[in-house]
């Protein structure tokens, strides 16, 4: 996987002058489109839907959005798929639940001319949406796990490292966060297309979360029963952060356990300000969503589809780390500039 820097300049400036070249002149007349997202509760899910609503809005575009009832309810998105070909959709954008259960849906879709666009979450493979719309969610890894390495110093040789991921059946979006953290610190990650297969002896081990915070509770809980002595926590998301830092509390190590994440949702930056995460890398849902409902627009318009940001296999839309304590050689934003730039 090609890695490139963090945007420096404006958070959506390249992202949006790199599809100027394609956006539509005027209204789509008569265009329907469909956001399907894992679930409609989640802060993330919501500024996408928010993101996607506005720019449909302002293009003269039908939006239908539904969503799972809960994060892995794949057989809610098929249904979706299903209804937006019904309704002879032009687009669709999605965040796969079962990024390798939904392809033969997906490819339905396609068959039936619908651009298909993955949303966050590559479908496996990459190629089964026509496009992917995403945060690099292995340079948002690396970022925090260098970060970790960085802060920690010569004590990373030495760290017990806890892993809360999202579910047992490893989405992309999990396995790239979770690699990409052990590529940031220094760990071999052997197939770096699946985790649990490293040898590394500061791996204390893995947990999983279903991405909220009872579950970053349990799977925090379950960790420190292995090794009490866990002084390292990479969490999937903020949610996830938050269980298990209620956890550590619980036994009086909130002090004592270095907490790093993903999302850069607005309390997310709130717990990295407070102290509860050491650092987070911020995505950009809402304008992921905006520059998917542009795309189809596009298309529509004269069957133009997106290209991948150079360099890489997909159309990368930015991320920032966030944190008040910057390490030497990781770069980095505060969280009053992470504030500015957070959603949720």
């Amino acid at each position: 996987m090609t890695k490139t820097a963090i945007l420096k300049s404006t958070v959506f400036g390249a992202a949006a002058a790199a599809l100027l070249a394609f956006a539509p002149a005027a209204s789509a007349q008569d265009v329907s489109a469909c956001l399907i997202t894992k679930t409609d509760t989640n802060p993330f899910f919501v500024k996408m839907k928010e993101g996607a609503t506005a720019k449909a809005t302002e293009l003269g575009i039908t939006l239908k959005a539904y969503a799972g009832k809960v994060d892995g309810d794949s057989e809610s998105q098929v249904a979706a798929i299903e209804s937006c070909i019904a309704d002879g959709a032009k687009g669709i954008l999605i965040t796969a639940s079962d990024t390798k259960g939904i392809v033969s849906t997906v490819k339905k879709a396609r068959d039936a001319g619908i651009l298909v666009i993955a949303l966050d979450t590559p479908l496996d493979p990459l190629d089964a949406a026509d496009a992917t719309f995403a945060t690099d969610n292995f340079e948002a890894g690396r970022l925090i796990g260098a970060w970790a390495a960085a802060t920690l110093g010569d004590k990373a040789k030495d760290a017990k490292i806890g892993f809360l991921d999202l579910t047992p059946d490893q989405p992309t979006v999990d396995v790239l966060r979770d690699q990409g953290f052990m590529a940031g610190f220094g760990i071999d990650t052997k197939d770096v297309n699946k985790i649990g297969d490293e040898d590394d002896p500061r791996i204390v081990g893995h947990d999983v979360t279903n991405g909220n915070e009872e579950g970053g509770r349990k799977a925090m809980e379950n960790l420190l029963q292995k090794d009490p002595s866990i002084n390292v926590i990479h969490t999937i998301n903020e949610p996830a952060a938050v269980g298990a830092y209620q956890a550590l509390k619980a036994v009086g190590m909130e002090g004592n356990v270095l907490i790093v994440s993903v999302d850069g949702g607005c309390p997310g930056v709130k717990s990295v300000a407070e102290g509860v995460i050491g650092a987070t890398s911020q995505q950009y849902p809402l304008q992921m969503a905006a520059l998917g409902i542009e795309a189809i627009a596009a298309f529509a318009k004269d069957g133009t589809k997106p290209k991948p940001t150079e360099g890489k296999e997909f159309f990368d839309t930015g991320v920032n780390l966030v944190t008040d304590k910057p390490a030497e050689g990781v770069p980095s934003i505060d969280t009053k500039e992470g504030t500015a730039k957070c959603w949720g």
